[in-house]
């Protein structure tokens, strides 16, 4: 979840620190250091809080150097503190280190050094590894580390310097992301390619179990067994304005109006608009796996997960698979069933936008474990989850700034619209002129999105009208209860008011004991065939005193006093998703109500590295 950086060339690294580090700062804003080789030792500069007071740091204090590392902590390991930000040393300041990770066995190690008499000076598990890199050093730092990874467990990526060999960036990947940039006469490194691109789109991506040796001019990757491994460097075709806010107050809001352009991108790589059919060369299955396919099993985190939801109702609906959407951090551990179950004809999807969530990527080592194929859904060329899996497919959402997810989350409920129809099609359940017609659907949304985003100072103005509420209930069955509940977590992420979502039915079984005149009850009605009900429920908070928002089908009849944000012309399987866009601008013109951080909110982190 921390974000790291590395600089290594013949001019000054101290600019790419401070920037490449802001540029990561939604990976976690806790605190942030940087450190540089100099000719009397390491330069390091630490603050708590925002990349700001860094950056003031390093003003009063200037540093020099051409060759540095950085980091940005979300805290795991010990309190937000100058003691326990990185860069971390060993104790004759010999090694500095970054890390984003956990070492899983760093008491057990730690005990095993202060035996020997090695003295700690924060509470952090990275402090470890620099001590035990000094303890064990051995002629230079690349035999060294071969030596100490095998003694590590947990997830991590390590940046590390050494004062003997003061150009040079030592670098380990292990289940956590890492990408090398190729500079003119330099190099780079960060958790995230979103740091590099002001600077360069060649990149490498490092395979689990690298070690990388970088210095100004190359870098050579070596495997645990110190035998040379071969890596090519690809490019990116993220461009520096999509890492950047054009004008808008925040990523969020930016990346909200970016999602008419990013569905159709996506669409247009997955859909042939000529003549309404789908890329097959794009497609996980063939005909015949498509037949075979007994069981489908969703897998994610968040936000993704809510996604996984959509997946599942969408594919059961159109494709009769049966399909189980699963939280990750909770699915590893089902253990009974799922060894019993037959693997044949038995997939395993994984979703996540950055494609290095560590509860995700775990679930998807244990379905192949198990035997089953793996897919993935991931917005990350290269990821982790997107290099682990068999097949993957990418949502071409760009990148994605803000901690809270939006446009991601569109794009990938959208890649279940399009696979849902594909195995739809591919199994006899929809005819040719059916899928045609759906495509057709699909293809019309980034119109349908750019009008509801057209009507957004509604939105602004009914967020300011009821900034008092101190309670929130997203309501809806069947698929809108899945965007209640993406709507409720977007606008508590970014917010911080109390919001919770419920199956519309389900209100009158304890939570009404909730609503006064203070509760606003919104409501998602986009499913025809519940409508009435829905409406009947929202009948039953208005008489409890609630405030009511319905999003969706305008009643024939309107309940007196409920604000409407209406959809109209769209069917079962893409209203939700217009739905969800109302909810996105909702959170974030409450959050702006409310004075919040609205790209950083407090104790988050854009990718969740550790689990």
């Amino acid at each position: 979840m921390c974000g790291i950086v590395g600089f290594t060339g013949k001019t000054s690294c101290c600019e790419f620190l401070l920037k490449g580090r802001s540029s990561l700062e939604y990976r976690g804003y806790d605190s942030a250091g940087i450190a540089a080789v100099q000719a009397d030792g390491f330069a390091v500069r630490k603050a708590v809080g925002r990349i700001d007071q860094l950056r003031e740091e390093v003003e009063k204090n200037p540093i020099s150097g051409v060759c540095g590392i950085g980091h940005t902590r979300w805290a795991t390991h010990g309190k937000p503190s100058l003691e326990n930000c990185h860069p971390h040393f060993d104790t004759d300041r010999r090694i500095a280190l970054v890390h984003n990770g956990i070492i899983e066995n760093y008491a057990e190690l730690k005990a095993q050094l202060m035996e020997k008499g090695v003295s700690f000076v924060s509470e952090t598990d990275t402090e470890v590894v620099a001590q035990l890199l000094a303890v064990h050093y051995e002629n230079d730092m690349k035999t060294t580390l071969l030596k100490v990874l095998g003694m590590l467990k947990g997830s991590f990526a390590l940046v590390i310097l050494d004062r003997c060999a003061p150009d040079t960036l030592y670098c380990a990947r292990s289940h956590s992301p890492l990408v090398i940039g190729v500079g003119q006469g330099c190099h780079y490194v960060a958790s995230d390619v979103c740091a590099l691109l002001e600077y360069t789109r060649n990149v490498y991506l490092p395979e689990d179990g690298d070690i990388a040796v970088v210095t100004p001019e190359s870098t050579v990757f070596y495997g645990l067994d110190g035998k040379e491994r071969k890596r090519v460097n690809v490019t990116v075709s993220w461009d520096t304005s999509a890492a950047q806010k054009n004008g808008f107050d925040h990523f969020m809001l930016k990346e909200i109006c970016e999602q008419p352009q990013v569905i159709a991108d996506t669409l247009a790589h997955y859909i042939d608009s000529a003549d309404y059919t789908i890329r097959r060369e794009h497609m996980p299955f063939t005909p015949e796996q498509a037949k075979q396919l007994k069981e489908l099993t969703i897998a994610a985190c968040g936000t993704a997960y809510h996604a996984g939801c959509m997946g599942k109702a969408l594919i059961e609906q159109f494709a009769g698979v049966r399909t189980d959407a699963c939280v990750a951090s909770e699915y590893r551990y089902q253990t009974v069933v799922e060894q019993e179950r037959n693997p044949e004809g038995h997939v395993f999807l994984a979703v996540s936008q950055s494609g290095e969530t560590a509860d995700t990527l775990a679930a998807l080592r244990k379905a192949k474990q198990l035997g089953m194929r793996a897919l993935a859904f991931s917005n990350v060329i290269g990821a982790s989850i997107a290099r682990e899996a068999d097949t993957v497919m990418y949502t071409l959402a760009g990148p994605e700034i803000a901690v809270a997810s939006t446009k991601a989350y569109l794009t990938q409920v959208l890649l279940f619209e399009i696979l849902a129809l594909d195995l739809a099609h591919l199994r006899g359940k929809i005819s040719d002129e059916e899928l045609k017609d759906a495509l057709k659907t699909l293809m019309s949304l980034p119109r349908q999105i750019q009008s509801i985003l057209n009507q957004r100072a509604i939105v602004e103005d009914f967020a300011r009208a009821n900034r008092a509420c101190h309670d929130i209930f997203f309501i809806g069955r069947l698929m809108d209860y899945t965007t209640s509940l993406e709507s409720a977590l977007k606008l508590k992420e970014v917010s911080y008011l109390h919001s919770e979502a419920y199956p519309a039915g389900e209100l009158k079984h304890g939570t009404i004991a909730l609503i006064d005149e203070r509760t606003l009850v919104a409501a998602i009605a986009t499913q025809p065939q519940i409508l009435e009900k829905t409406l009947s429920n929202m009948q039953e908070v208005k008489a409890r005193g609630a405030y009511l928002l319905l999003i969706g089908t305008p009643p024939q009849t309107p309940i007196e006093g409920c604000t409407v944000w209406p959809i109209e012309d769209a069917p079962w399987y893409t209203a939700p998703l217009l739905a969800t866009v109302y909810a996105q601008l909702f959170a974030y013109y409450t959050a702006r109500q409310h004075g919040c951080d609205i790209d950083k909110p407090r104790n988050l982190a854009k990718s969740v590295t550790v689990e």
